[in-house]
């Protein structure tokens, strides 16, 4: 099962069982695949989908800071539970030690030796670690190993 059809059955699932923030938090992520498929004129292939999710996070986790800030636990609370969600379908999420060895090996293989290197690390990281690990968390990591 793809994950276009996984979050179908999961959606269909929340209707049954009337869970209204996972209903709703799946409806918004597939409102913004069928916007993509429209544009594209096709279907949605799975590191698309992995692409759309992750951007949904990285939305959420953006509003999570600004709720915070403002002092808005209500709001605060509904964008945790929306992160948690969503992170369902997202592959196993890399811990730092992964992320660091995967860095490493991209600097060597890139042969970068400093700042201004972090460009041509970055474009040849980004798709070995897709949909695995935030792109804020791979870049610091990147700045560390390039000092």
């Amino acid at each position: 099962m793809n994950l276009s059809e996984r979050l179908n059955e999961d959606m269909k699932q929340a209707m049954k069982s009337q869970d209204k923030l996972k209903l709703s938090t799946i409806r918004m992520v597939r409102s913004a695949m069928k916007n993509l498929e429209i544009d594209l004129k096709r279907t949605l292939e799975d590191n698309e989908v992995l692409d759309i999710l992750s951007r949904e996070i990285k939305q959420r986790k953006d509003a999570l800071q600004e709720f915070e800030k403002a002092g808005r636990e209500d709001l605060a609370a509904n964008a945790r539970a929306e992160v948690e969600i969503i992170a369902e379908y997202l592959p196993k999420q890399l811990t730092e030690e992964e992320i660091k060895v995967i860095v490493q090996q991209t600097i060597q293989e890139t042969g970068a030796s400093s700042k201004a290197d972090i460009g041509k690390v970055m474009s040849t990281l980004m798709p070995k670690v897709k949909g695995r690990a935030d792109g804020k968390l791979i870049n610091q990591a990147v700045q560390q190993f390039l000092q």
